[in-house]
């Protein structure tokens, strides 16, 4: 399924997926870390990220001063200059980039600064954690971005 359709698919199961998500945390099975993770591996090895990207494309990473640290040296810029050329603080108060699509990703979907990225997107779509039950309300919105937590999710209900 290419990435539009695979977004339009997602956006008619929002309601299902939500309604899903509230069962689960209402009544979470035992397994429910196991049967997510289970269904991230199918779904990454059917789901290739770089024809996707829309991650990279629509959202943007917070970035924790860790994360400005490692990717100003692997620039060899200073943090401020990297806070000052791509950064602002949003509404929280997190480090975010000022533009979509990231700066850093290329026109293969290939990201420039892989080795230096931040953690958020270490960690995305954050299908494989421990703790599942805690982030649920954070998967439902990551379906509306990524075609495999759609799927993931899809095949959990």
């Amino acid at each position: 399924m290419d990435v539009p359709h695979a977004l339009k698919h997602a956006a008619a199961d929002y309601k299902a997926n939500r309604k899903a998500v509230s069962r689960l945390r209402q009544r979470p099975p035992k397994d429910l870390d196991t049967r997510i993770h289970a269904l991230h591996e199918e779904a990454f090895a059917e789901i290739d990220c770089l024809s996707c990207a829309n991650c990279c494309k629509t959202t943007s990473p917070i970035f924790r001063d860790i994360d400005i640290d490692r990717l100003s040296r692997h620039l060899g810029i200073r943090p401020g200059e990297l806070v000052e050329q791509y950064l602002h603080l949003d509404a929280e108060g997190d480090y975010v980039l000022n533009v979509a699509p990231c700066p850093f990703l290329g026109p293969d979907n290939y990201c420039s600064v892989y080795a230096a990225r931040p953690r958020a997107c270490r960690e995305y779509p954050h299908t494989d954690r421990k703790n599942m039950l805690q982030i649920l309300p954070l998967t439902l919105r990551n379906t509306l971005v990524c075609p495999a937590v759609a799927q993931i999710l899809r095949r959990l209900r």
